[in-house]
């Protein structure tokens, strides 16, 4: 990934600016279909080149959002058409219908919310955008929720690229460091509803076990 990230960076600053914003744009879009490209890196590599003079501010945060609405919303169209037919086939027969219609139950309730976050969800973008799409979210809604979430996290990375100069590289580690916590506090808000599933369950078949049990005559 350091390999590929270097030679993405270089490529970038061989380019001229208007090609340079085409690249930025480009692998933004990527990023979300093709989650190993590093995209954020190389918007922040997009802030030091503002910052010693060869781009704009604006215009890198803009192809970025551009480039990363794109990409998620391939990824909602993918779902939208597809996510039947993928749940539907035999890598999945596991999941029981029930399941399906929880989770989607699950995305009607909390889905805008969950596209709003999913800039910050490290790895889980183009998953989100999926999602979104198999449970039929309104098309225009998510796309300007995950707009603005795209935007903020985009101005972030591209003001830390801009601010630390010839140490953007060192943003690779904040970044990794903030995946993994994020990705840590998922997993254990999983483990925390699975727990809690199988503590109501229990519970349930206690109660209805109790209530089949004949009382003894007095």
């Amino acid at each position: 990934m350091g390999d590929l990230l270097q030679d993405l960076a270089m490529w970038l600053d061989g380019l001229s600016p208007a090609w340079a914003y085409t690249g930025i744009l480009l692998v933004a879009y990527a990023e979300n279909v093709v989650p190993p490209v590093p995209g954020d890196m190389v918007v922040v590599f997009g802030g030091y080149l503002v910052g010693i003079g060869e781009l704009h501010f604006v215009l890198v945060a803009c192809m970025a959002t551009l480039g990363s609405v794109m990409g998620f919303m391939t990824m909602y169209l993918i779902g939208y058409l597809v996510g039947d037919a993928v749940l539907g086939s035999r890598w999945f027969r596991w999941i029981s219908p029930e399941r399906i219609d929880r989770g989607r139950r699950h995305m009607d309730r909390w889905g805008y919310g969950l596209v709003a976050a999913n800039r910050f969800l490290a790895g889980l973008r183009g998953v989100v955008g999926f999602l979104a799409g198999m449970a039929r979210l309104d098309g225009l809604r998510t796309a300007a929720i995950s707009t603005l979430s795209a935007l903020a996290w985009i101005l972030l990375i591209v003001w830390a690229g801009y601010a630390v100069g010839d140490n953007w590289q060192q943003v690779g580690d904040w970044l990794r460091d903030y995946g993994r916590a994020v990705l840590c506090l998922i997993g254990l808000a999983l483990l925390a509803g699975g727990v809690r599933r199988y503590v109501r369950k229990k519970k349930r078949s206690s109660k209805k076990s109790g209530e089949n049990t004949p009382s003894k005559p007095r």
